[in-house]
């Protein structure tokens, strides 16, 4: 018997630990995925992943179905990589390791079509972009992994970080400027 979203929230509202596990399975790898674009370190992406999901576990009773339950999901998301950021802002902790074996850039050399020297075009162009992104304010760099990344709407990201269109606007306007700016001389 497959259950909807919606029976499966009621479910672990009340305490169904199965339906939790099936709730976190529909969205693990998205939120993962986030978490490591974001961090650029699989680690950071863990623990963020973790916290997220202590925090949905902790709230999914107060959750009232006035939003869809990936926006809530993702708000919560946003809301700890951004935290995230600011905290290793403050210790000035940030790295991009592309040399780490769990690093996002490792994923490029498993393709068995691709030449060499195509998969290490590839890896140094992905290391510029992650680069580039690290020069992001913690709003401009998840409006814009929200955008442009995960496929989110404006109006989407808007909901997700609470607040209006028009700020998302601004963030993905400055993201994009800067962006060019940092990599106009890269290639």
């Amino acid at each position: 018997m497959h259950l909807t979203e919606n029976e499966l929230i009621l479910k672990a509202q009340r305490g169904d630990d199965l339906a939790f596990e099936a709730l976190i399975y529909r969205y693990d790898k998205m939120v993962l995925r986030l978490a490591l674009k974001y961090t650029a370190n699989p680690d950071d992406a863990k623990d963020i992943y973790q916290e997220v999901f202590i925090r949905v576990y902790k709230n999914l009773s107060g959750f009232q179905f006035k939003s869809e339950f990936s926006t809530w999901l993702f708000k919560i998301t946003t809301n700890m990589c951004i935290t995230y950021k600011r905290k290793q802002n403050r210790f000035n902790q940030i790295t991009i390791d592309a040399d780490d074996e769990a690093s996002p850039f490792s994923q490029i050399s498993g393709s068995e079509d691709l030449t060499p020297e195509v998969i290490t075009e590839k890896a140094e162009f992905e290391i510029k972009i992650n680069k580039a992104l690290e020069s992001l304010s913690p709003n401009q760099k998840m409006s814009f992994l929200l955008k442009h990344y995960e496929g989110y709407k404006i109006k989407e990201i808007a909901e997700i970080m609470n607040c209006k269109e028009g700020t998302i606007k601004k963030y993905l306007f400055d993201a994009v400027r800067k962006l060019q700016l940092k990599l106009a001389g890269s290639f």
